[in-house]
């Protein structure tokens, strides 16, 4: 199952984890800076310490605060951050430009996705690649912008099943929330389904075919296009 942006806080420490994460993963409260001071975090939303401190340890869990001996949770560098936890990757892309944000999934996306197009040519069993089939009618047959949305993210999410390899398919689960909307600010664009339809097709036939140089090609093409695609529409939303 892909990630779905985190659902919204309703507890108190749970609130105070969502307001300070976010406030440092937006600069806010800079790397090797101390956070407030807890009498006044307790009095500014009016909880007790245990509360907070239970905050400040799910933080901690996220790599974005440390505990310093008589100074109190002091922010991490961000080197340290766990970016591939769904709440750290949903402040980092509500902080971040989206063509900052999106310039780095682009480089992500093309170091990972050719090398496992290509690996699920090789390993694919017949189950994988019928798998991948049905995400791809899925695409053929949608007719709103969420089925499509929903069917392009089980067609890569199917490619990174097929490779066998674990620790790649989780990889690209913990990526699906910038996926996700990233697929979905390119399917903005006019005529999608026939635009984005024969790059997916590409991919899908050289898996079938066990082409591993024509998989990672195809999966090249496409994400070329889709950098395009971005581009247009992020254009279009950001006029000069």
């Amino acid at each position: 199952m892909d990630h779905q942006p985190p659902k919204p806080r309703k507890s108190q420490h749970a609130q105070i984890v969502q307001d300070l994460g976010m406030h440092i993963v937006s600069g806010r409260f800079k790397p090797e800076e101390r956070l407030p001071m807890e009498a006044t975090l307790c009095e500014e939303y009016q909880v007790s310490r245990s509360v907070l401190r239970e905050a400040t340890r799910v933080l901690s869990a996220k790599g974005l605060v440390y505990s310093k001996p008589r100074v109190g949770a002091v922010v991490r560098p961000r080197v340290k951050w766990h970016l591939l936890d769904p709440d750290v990757l949903s402040w980092l892309m509500q902080s971040t430009p989206h063509s900052e944000f999106f310039n780095t999934l682009a480089g992500v996306r093309r170091i990972l996705e050719p090398e496992i197009a290509a690996m699920a040519a090789t390993t694919a069993t017949a189950e994988d690649i019928a798998t991948i089939e049905t995400a791809y009618r899925g695409m053929e047959t949608a007719k709103t912008h969420d089925d499509l949305l929903q069917a392009d993210l089980d067609f890569h999410r199917a490619i990174a099943d097929a490779t066998r390899n674990d620790l790649l398919a989780y990889m690209c689960n913990m990526l699906s929330l910038p996926l996700r909307e990233s697929i979905n600010i390119t399917n903005r664009r006019p005529d999608i389904q026939g635009l984005s339809l024969p790059r997916h097709k590409a991919i899908l036939t050289a898996i079938q075919n066990r082409d591993a140089l024509g998989a990672r090609h195809a999966s090249l093409v496409q994400l070329d296009d889709t950098r395009v695609a971005l581009d247009t529409v992020m254009n279009v939303l950001t006029p000069l």
